[in-house]
């Protein structure tokens, strides 16, 4: 029994680093943009296309990561793409071209994280289903904490020896813990074992408005995130003339420790509220998105720095209230043996949505300025809370998943 409990937080701790490096990869491209665009004399429509197919590509993949992630070792998934796309961001630091960044780091990278959340967060849910939102919420911390730090490492290894030294860094770091994946983790067996790939199951879970509803949601809040975490470094450089390091730091820092907070709250909160009702992992998550609208306007909006940085940090705190219940909310009216498969095609919108907001941003950026374009995706959050609230209210009750054997047989 105590070898089970130290298993499960030692998988727990291990699967928190991989996701760290995993939000820290991705945030690499960001914090360099600026010396890549100086460097390669790329325009901003570049950059943020380049941006926009590693969401694309992990939109259209993630799906795909979601129906293997119930049928094959889980381990081997985790560890696998791990791997890949450590290996896709050391070869990136070799680019010298738009079509180069594309295939390495668009495709290849994008493609590699495709398949690591719906395996990880399914299986989290497994070992830990009494504390399924506490045990997630610790995981999604590691968002915060990669982005944060990967600010700062990103920032000064490129300051001091080149942007691509820090697409060398990270990319050795991940291979080390696609090692330790691969030694440490248990054999597991698949929740659909020696079952063919069926998307009907999958597919029929979004017959539930609720889960088609919750999906929308997702998809307005990864359509904010995916614009800001491209572009602010690059807001506050040109706006309040920021070195590169400064920059990095203070656009990704103080909306992270907001957000940190904000998803311990928010799944200490939902777990506790419910116990009486389900349905208050939504009601919470409706409350954050509308709460953060007005301070995603101000971010844009401030003319000073402490004003900017105290807006990123209170849309951060709601932000990781929203973040806490993203599956948990889901898989209260998902069963457990699609779990991976509905997550997958969840994220799959979601981003495949949210790629659009770089590309967007970077066309608009010589129009009317990046603050006034980061301003106005506050109507984003805006829609997502009315569709939570819409699924609470009106179908929520009639689509939660039961375990009692007369709806066992239900999605």
């Amino acid at each position: 029994m105590q070898a089970a409990k130290n298993y499960k937080w030692e998988l727990l701790a291990i699967l928190w680093l991989a996701y760290f490096i995993n939000q820290a990869d991705r945030q690499i491209f960001s914090i360099v943009m600026p010396l890549i665009k100086a460097d390669l004399n790329l325009r901003d429509s570049d950059l943020g296309l380049i941006a926009s197919i590693l969401v694309w590509t992990f939109g259209l993949l993630v799906p795909v990561a979601g129906f293997l992630g119930d049928r094959l070792s889980r381990k081997h998934i985790i560890g696998g793409s791990l791997l890949f796309w450590s290996l896709a961001t050391f070869f990136t630091g070799f680019c010298n071209t738009v079509v180069q960044f594309v295939f390495l780091r668009g495709i290849a990278t994008g493609g590699g994280e495709a398949f690591y959340a719906p395996a990880a967060n399914a299986l989290i849910s497994e070992e830990h289903h009494k504390k399924q939102s506490f045990a997630l919420s610790i995981h999604q911390t590691a968002v915060y904490f990669g982005i944060i730090l990967s600010g700062v490492i990103t920032a000064y290894l490129a300051s001091e020896f080149g942007w691509r030294t820090a697409f060398y860094a990270f990319g050795v770091l991940g291979v080390i813990v696609s090692a330790i994946v691969f030694s440490r983790f248990k054999k597991d067996k698949p929740v659909q074992d020696n079952e063919p790939m069926q998307f009907k199951p999958a597919l029929s879970a979004f017959r539930k408005p609720t889960v088609v509803l919750l999906t929308i949601a997702f998809g307005c809040m990864v359509f904010v995130n995916v614009g800001y975490l491209t572009w602010m470094p690059s807001l506050l450089a040109e706006k309040f003339s920021l070195s590169l390091i400064e920059a990095g730091f203070n656009s990704m820092f103080y909306h992270h420790v907001g957000a940190f907070l904000g998803v311990v709250i928010g799944g200490y909160l939902a777990d506790k509220f419910a116990i009486s009702f389900k349905g208050n992992r939504l009601l919470i998550q409706a409350a954050a998105l509308l709460f953060a609208a007005p301070f995603i306007y101000w971010v844009g909006a401030a003319t000073t720095t402490f004003q900017t940085y105290f807006a990123l940090f209170c849309f951060g705190v709601f932000r990781g209230v929203y973040d806490s219940n993203i599956y948990a909310s889901l898989y209260e009216v998902v069963a457990p043996k699609i779990r991976a498969s509905v997550s997958g095609l969840m994220l799959m919108f979601a981003f495949l949505t949210g790629a659009f907001s770089p590309f967007i941003l970077g066309l608009l950026k010589p129009i009317m300025g990046l603050s006034a374009g980061f301003s106005w995706l506050w109507l984003s959050y805006v829609a997502g809370a009315v569709c939570l609230l819409s699924a609470l209210w009106f179908y929520f009750k009639k689509d939660v998943y039961s375990t009692t054997p007369s709806t066992l047989q239900h999605v």
